[in-house]
């Protein structure tokens, strides 16, 4: 467990407070330095360049705020309950920032459970009897950026049989002292647990809770006595034996190791604890602590950042190969990149929820959770900034579309609509063109390209780039574009 801190942990201190004797078990072996071992070495370090984003000036601003808890410090902006709109997109654009250091393939990190830790000081009172530890934890954590993950799921065995008779394997209180509570069993799947600082227990509802003892909510330290973390096989490791960074550049270094957690005999005091054998709140809890929109509000925006890596992995490998410039292979870049319109969804969900918060207190403001829906024929109206970017988007250049635009702004065409030409394919297909005789019997060449034009909205063009393109053309000023 981490010593008492008022400000955020260095890359190098978040390293060495992991180092503290946790019980990990990969590949039969038990694991004597999460920090050095090569499953997980490279990743702990890229988790270790998040820490260090936070004392970065260029960073600074963007990603940080000062703390409400009288520390003087300052934490992540995700890390601290919004009071307003203005609050909650900062705190986007600081996911968004912290989500660039690993371009988005960091799915579970430190940011994502502080979806759930910010809402502990403003939804307090929900924890009740416990509502102090809420506020204590949400203090610690938002001055320390911890680093924690949840285990909320049930292993998946005998899931027909009720709670009660599988106590041998799902996770339980097997005692209660005047202290706290002793805890056994197993939870799936803790996702980075093992590079964690704290792993939260719950349940996620989709197996109602009905008995006391299955009826908790806690926070336990990672390196606990009785915590087990038993790891799949590492891509990280397997990177390293069977390549190189080089030939494997994201699972050697963004492996997010699951784990089944094992707890086994664990002691949690209850100043740990956020509930207990209140069977209704621990069914109900992810739906009424906050946890639900914020947590999608943090997925939305990284996902966002991780579909524009993957738009400049496209444009990079078409310059690396010399294609860049050939007709062809940019109107198939561009199909591709049309698909950045789920990019620009995801970022105009992000903004819609940040915009039109929902208040969730006299002191805090959630994501909207009801705004971001898309919009199917005759679904509810999508959201006020997704439906115009989306429809931008469509109008842009969707050779899909009934009169998608053809060229630049000063030569634009409109093509007919798409039964049309349809209908006019099929029609020259079925015409005597194919015959010997063929331009003779439509009158000749002009004929000919009377239905091009009709089926293309303009003549194909001579091969002016050499590519053999046959797609439709652009004018001599869009030339080069791409």
């Amino acid at each position: 467990m981490t010593a008492e801190r008022t400000r955020p942990f260095t890359g190098a201190e978040y390293l060495e407070s992991i180092r503290d004797g946790r019980e990990i078990w990969i590949y039969g072996e038990r694991v004597k330095d999460v920090t050095k071992h090569p499953a997980f070495r490279n990743t702990v370090r890229m988790i270790a360049r998040l820490y260090d984003a936070l004392h970065d000036p260029a960073r600074k601003d963007t990603l940080t705020i000062a703390t409400d808890t009288g520390s003087g410090g300052y934490t992540h902006r995700f890390y601290r309950a919004t009071r307003n709109a203005e609050e909650l997109v900062a705190a986007r654009d600081a996911i968004a920032e912290w989500a660039r250091v690993s371009y988005g393939w960091i799915g579970r990190s430190p940011d994502y459970k502080a979806a759930f830790l910010a809402t502990l000081g403003a939804n307090a009172d929900y924890y009740a009897p416990y509502a102090d530890n809420a506020r204590r934890w949400y203090k610690k954590v938002q001055e320390e950026v911890s680093f924690v993950n949840h285990a909320i799921v049930n292993p998946p065995v005998d899931r027909d049989k009720p709670l009660d008779d599988v106590k041998d394997v799902y996770m339980h209180v097997e005692e209660e002292t005047d202290a706290g509570l002793i805890v056994s069993g197993a939870k799936v799947v803790a996702t980075t647990s093992t590079l964690t600082h704290y792993n939260f227990i719950a349940n996620n509802g989709a197996l109602p809770i009905k008995t006391k003892p299955f009826a908790f909510v806690c926070i336990v330290p990672t390196d606990s006595p009785g915590v087990k973390l038993f790891c799949r096989p590492s891509y990280e490791m397997t990177a390293a034996v069977m390549g190189s960074p080089f030939d494997y550049p994201l699972s050697s270094r963004m492996d997010e190791n699951d784990s089944i957690l094992v707890f086994d005999k664990v002691f949690v005091p209850y100043e740990n604890v956020f509930a207990y054998g209140d069977i209704d709140k621990v069914n109900n809890f992810f739906p009424r602590s906050g946890f639900l929109p914020r947590f999608m509000f943090q997925g939305c925006t990284r996902l966002a950042v991780k579909l524009d890596f993957f738009a400049g992995l496209l444009l990079k490998a078409v310059e690396a190969t010399g294609a860049k410039d050939f007709r062809g292979v940019q109107a198939q870049v561009g199909d591709r990149l049309r698909s950045r319109v789920s990019r620009d969804v995801q970022h105009g969900v992000s903004e819609d929820q940040g915009d039109h918060p929902e208040h969730a207190g006299e002191r805090a403001h959630l994501p909207a959770l009801e705004q971001p829906r898309s919009e199917s024929a005759g679904a509810a109206p999508v959201s006020r900034s997704v439906r115009p970017r989306i429809e931008r988007l469509q109008r842009r250049g969707s050779h899909q579309g009934d009169e998608a635009d053809v060229g630049c702004a000063r030569h634009r065409v409109r093509r007919p609509p798409r039964a049309v030409r349809t209908q006019l394919l099929r029609q020259s297909r079925e015409h005597p063109l194919r015959d010997a005789d063929g331009l003779r019997a439509l009158g000749g060449k002009r004929e000919v390209q009377g239905i091009r034009r009709e089926v293309h909205g303009r003549v194909r063009p001579e091969r002016l780039d050499g590519t053999g393109s046959h797609q439709p053309g652009r004018c001599q000023c869009c030339r080069g574009g791409s």
